[in-house]
């Protein structure tokens, strides 16, 4: 499947740079860029793309065009994927990012993408409908509560680790691979952690990353 992105961003080098990367990647058809967000929601319409690739902030006020746009497709057009491309950690954005669903949606750091094959991995996986998150916001999540949430407190430092990976959209699969254990084990601990944290259990991974970026940011459900 070939993969229609559609790029916002303002900065002209940025914009080229992303733009180039695209025409690159197998699979994926770069059908335009925008450098503000009225031009980009009129690309939205009139472009048709799978995923959208938006900076966080542009034209006109440059403060969460990307946000609001995200937001806004999930009832406009629920079926268009966003993938946050951002140099700015905040956690009130991603919690907002969020706040309706994680399906389809993305938040990553430009400083912290390593190679194009990243990046296409991410728009495929946005694209299919799952999520992805930036470890070093689920860092800033996790040292953010500790010592304002004593529900957190009740994990121990393997369950918040377990967490940490909830959170970047892991499977349990992905997760027990990573700790050398087996999938049954990380079963038991996530639902463990779930109990802990009064969140209710699902095996929706779109669901449990959701319910840990809301409660780490501070809005559990």
């Amino acid at each position: 499947m070939t993969i229609r992105v559609l790029v916002g961003e303002d900065n002209f080098l940025v914009r080229e740079g992303i733009s180039r990367a695209l025409e690159r990647m197998e699979g994926v058809d770069h059908v335009g860029s925008s450098e503000d967000l009225e031009s980009l929601r009129t690309s939205v319409e009139t472009l048709e793309p799978d995923v959208v690739l938006t900076d966080i902030r542009m034209p006109p006020t440059r403060t969460d065009e990307g946000i609001r746009l995200a937001a806004d497709l999930r009832h406009s057009h629920p079926a268009v994927g966003v993938v946050i491309l951002s140099q700015h950690i905040d956690l009130a954005y991603a919690t907002t990012l969020f706040a309706e669903g994680s399906d389809g949606r993305a938040y990553l750091l430009k400083e912290r993408l390593r190679d194009q094959q990243e990046l296409q991995q991410a728009l495929q996986a946005v694209a299919e409908g799952r999520s992805l998150v930036d470890s070093r916001i689920v860092e800033r999540l996790l040292t953010r509560r500790p010592h304002t949430d004593p529900q957190l407190d009740r994990l121990t430092p393997r369950e918040r680790e377990t967490l940490s990976m909830i959170a970047e959209g892991r499977s349990n699969g992905a997760i027990a691979e990573e700790l050398q254990i087996t999938k049954r084990a990380v079963e038991r601990q996530i639902n463990g952690i779930f109990v802990k944290l009064e969140l209710t259990e699902s095996g929706d991974v779109n669901r449990r990353v959701r319910a840990a970026l809301l409660y780490l940011a501070g809005e559990p459900e």
